[in-house]
């Protein structure tokens, strides 16, 4: 599946997100065998209850039984084509759990910004 096809269905994704509070849709599609796991950010009226798109697609994957994913699109359809970079990047809680199920060379695809490599967002992950 190439970055393209993966794109188009975290963006389908995000068209499910559950967000009224920020309104801010983000989809993401972990590859995992082969196979995409999508998800899409959840938000609870007790903030800290909330998921983002990234781990849902994560822990699906898991759920699925494919726990070794080896890429990971994520699109937010909701922000500005000027808004740069930093609104679109996986927060730290996300690239932790990658760290967890992904190889450090697995690629991260963020629409609108590029390419990078797990070891690139999260050089030293904290483990145990």
């Amino acid at each position: 599946m190439v970055d393209l096809e993966l794109l188009a269905l975290a963006r389908d994704a995000a068209t499910r997100a559950h967000c009224p509070y920020s309104r801010f849709r983000v989809g993401a599609v972990a590859l995992a065998d082969g196979l995409p796991f999508a998800g899409c950010n959840v938000e609870n009226a007790s903030y800290g209850l909330a998921i983002c798109a990234e781990r849902v697609a994560l822990f699906s994957a898991v759920a699925a039984g494919h726990p070794r994913v080896t890429r990971l699109a994520v699109a937010c359809v909701d922000a500005p084509p000027d808004d740069g970079p930093s609104g679109r990047m996986p927060c730290g809680a996300c690239r932790q759990v990658m760290a967890e199920l992904m190889p450090p060379e697995a690629i991260v695809v963020v629409d609108g910004v590029g390419d990078f490599t797990l070891a690139d967002l999260l050089p030293n992950p904290f483990a145990l």
